[in-house]
Parts: C-alpha cells; structure tokens; sequence
C-alpha cells in the first residue's frame, strides 16, 4: 500500500478515490433495481418492498453517525476498503440459491449493503476536502471537485439501475450478482493497493460523544438535506417503478431505462452545476433556499396533472426532467457547503454526521413511499414530496447568506 503523507495528496488520489467510487456505484443502483424488480415479480406488496430496504436505511444512519469517527482513528482508506469488501460480501449473499431468499435475509444483505455504502460515500466526499489543493481559488476548486464527484456518481447510478435491468432480463438474478460482486472484488483490491495509508487520520482522537456537530450551520444544513432527500425517495425507491410497470404497463427494460436516465441526466447537472457560478464565486446558503422553493412546486405540479388525468407517462416525463434539474443543482450545493463548513481535522466526522441525517431522510422517504403508494396511489406519493421539500426549503432560511465560513 502507498505511504505517501497527505501533503502530497492531489488530482492522482482524486482521481484514484473517483474511480473507486464510481464501480461501487454501480454495484449500488444495479442492486437497487434488481431488488425491487425481481421481488415485485415474485408477488411482494409495494410495502414488503419498502421493508427490503428498511435495514439498508437504518444501518445507513449508523453508519455515517459512527464513520467519520472510526476513519479518523484508522484512516479513510480503510473506512473506503471495508466499505467495498462488504458491498462485495452482500451482493455474494444475494447471488445464493433462491430458496434461501426469505424476507429476512435479504433484508440482511441489504444491511450490510446500507453500511457498505455509506462507508464509501462518506470516505469518497471527505477525502475530496483533504486532496482539495489550498490557497488561491480553493473554495471554487472544492466546489467543482465536489460537484464532479457527486454528479458523476449519480450519472453511474443511473446506469446502474439501466445495468441491473438489463442483466435481470439477460441472466437472471443470481448471475447478475455473482458477476457484480467479482467485479468489484478486483475494483477495490487495486484501490486498496493505491490509496494513501494516512490519508483522513486525524491529529487529534476524537471522542465517540463528539460525533454530534455542535456546528449550528452544519446542523441546519443536515436537517435540510434529511428533507430533500426524503422528498425525492418518497416517490422513486418504490413508488414510480412500481407505477409505471403496474399502471403504465411498462417492461423490466424499459421502467429500469427511464430511471437510469433521469438519474444520469441529474447526474449531468450536478456535475455542472459549477458551471452556473463562474469565475471564483461560489454558492452560500441562499441558494440552497431560492432552488429549494423553485423545486417544490413541480411535485405538486405532477400531483395535479395526474388528478386531472393528464396523459400520466408525459406528465412524469416532463415534470421529473425539470426536478432532476433543480434537484441537482440544490444537492450539488449541499454537497459544497458541507465541505466548506468543515476544517479539514473534522472533516470525516462532519460529513459522516451529515451524511447520517441524509440516510435518514432516504429511510423516512422510502417507507412513506410504500405506505403512501399503497393507499394514496402515486399522486398521494408526489403531494408528500412537495411537502418535504418545503420543509427543506424554510430551514434553508437559517444558512449562512454570505460566503460559507469554516468552522474552528
């Protein structure tokens, strides 16, 4: 393994930490669709499969909760590696005989899923503040490389999800799994050989107590991103597939391509968001709440179209288009802020923090969307959205106007 020290760290690290990321991704939006698809074949309620990923959700809370206080004791190199040596482990597990697929251990393979990932993303997003080079234009470089980071990831996502379709329809389900668990395997045991040992330890050894920021603007903004990400949950984990297979009669290929390209197009936009502020400037919190009201209007909007009985495939079409947009660009600022609200020795345990309240929200939004599918319909799904993100928006009258400030 590389012992290079973190002065060192710059675009090599970044690229080798991007790398990485984006073959787990894949593992991750492929497991995804072929959970919901492949249990929804077999008969399961749209609440059965919210409940699959129930444990996902949990053990993803805590895991970012506890994740950044482990990687600074052991380094966000290994915190990385664990995380993609469970992923590996979990999609093994699913990859075994089909009678050994119960409820209950799916929803274990998916737990161990839940903390793979969020080991990755939490790893993935404080290591870009540590290798961010400083001085000069620092803040808009940290914003560019968060913002490529996190929006390339949703880009692989996507294809994920398009991966898994695909592969269910051509292999079948333990195949696929196998496949994708070898993979990775290999992926992540050049990562390991690659990554700097020292990158994320922290000079100081915080205590478990301090996993809780007492950072009010890091509070706010987790309890923002809670918000958003439950808003977009709500209706994607298990309402939306579900819907257009059902109600739109769409195939495995075809629900499987329209998410995976609404999420690479959101990817897209997160990428380039960056591009909107040119030059040195760089987002604030004000942002985040002028995009945040701008986006609650279009699940209401969808909600509406579908009560009229607007054509319901045109209508979804049109209207996730514009929230994938405005979506984007809010996340992308979230995922700026937090990093730039962090200095650099608690950088982990922020993000982790933050992270977890974003584990939560994703919790809450896919056991609404089940629930909510199943006696409210689709529609019923779009008006909590809308709600969500409001209640994201009015926190986000509490972030810093100005320029984001580093905590001491």
């Amino acid at each position: 393994m590389t012992t290079e020290s973190t002065s060192t760290l710059g675009f090599r690290v970044y690229l080798i930490i991007t790398l990485a990321y984006w073959a787990f991704t894949l593992t991750d939006g492929a497991i995804h669709m072929l959970v919901v698809l492949h249990f929804h074949n077999l008969g399961f309620s749209p609440i059965a499969i919210a409940f699959l990923f129930l444990f996902y959700e949990i053990f993803g809370i805590l895991t970012n909760a506890v994740g950044g206080w482990i990687a600074g004791r052991i380094g966000l190199n290994q915190t990385m590696i664990i995380g993609g040596m469970m992923q590996v482990f979990a999609l093994g597990m699913l990859a075994m005989d089909p009678s050994w697929l119960t409820v209950a251990y799916v929803m274990t393979a998916m737990a161990l899923s839940g903390i793979a990932k969020d080991l990755n993303k939490m790893s993935a997003k404080a290591g870009v503040k540590l290798v961010t080079p400083k001085g000069g234009d620092a803040e808009s470089r940290l914003f560019k490389w968060a913002a490529v980071l996190t929006g390339s990831k949703n880009t692989l996502k996507g294809a994920g999800f398009f991966l898994g379709a695909l592969l269910l329809q051509l292999l079948g389900f333990q195949i696929t799994l196998a496949a994708l668990s070898g993979t990775l395997l290999v992926v992540y045991l050049l990562t390991w050989w690659a990554l700097p040992a020292s990158m994320g330890l922290s000079k100081s050894k915080a205590k478990i107590t301090q996993i809780f920021s007492a950072n009010r603007q890091i509070n706010v903004l987790a309890a923002a991103r809670f918000f958003l990400f439950g808003a977009r949950d709500v209706w994607f984990v298990v309402g939306l597939p579900v819907f257009l297979q059902s109600v739109v009669g769409w195939s495995h290929v075809q629900v499987g391509s329209f998410l995976a390209l609404w999420v690479v197009c959101y990817g897209f936009v997160q990428a380039g968001a960056p591009l909107l502020f040119r030059g040195r400037w760089h987002p604030t919190g004000a942002i985040a709440r002028n995009v945040a009201f701008l986006l609650a209007l279009l699940p209401a909007s969808m909600a509406l179209a579908l009560n009229y009985g607007y054509d319901p495939a045109l209508a979804l079409m049109t209207g996730l288009a514009a929230f994938g947009v405005l979506f984007a660009i809010n996340s992308s600022v979230h995922s700026y802020l937090i990093l730039s609200y962090s200095d650099h020795d608690k950088v982990a345990m922020n993000v982790g923090f933050y992270y977890s309240a974003n584990a939560a929200g994703r919790l809450t939004g896919t056991l609404i969307s089940g629930w909510a599918f199943q006696t409210q319909g689709l529609t019923g799904c779009l008006w909590w959205s809308a709600g969500f993100v409001l209640c994201a928006a009015f926190l986000s009258l509490f972030l810093p106007r100005q320029v984001a400030t580093t905590e001491e």
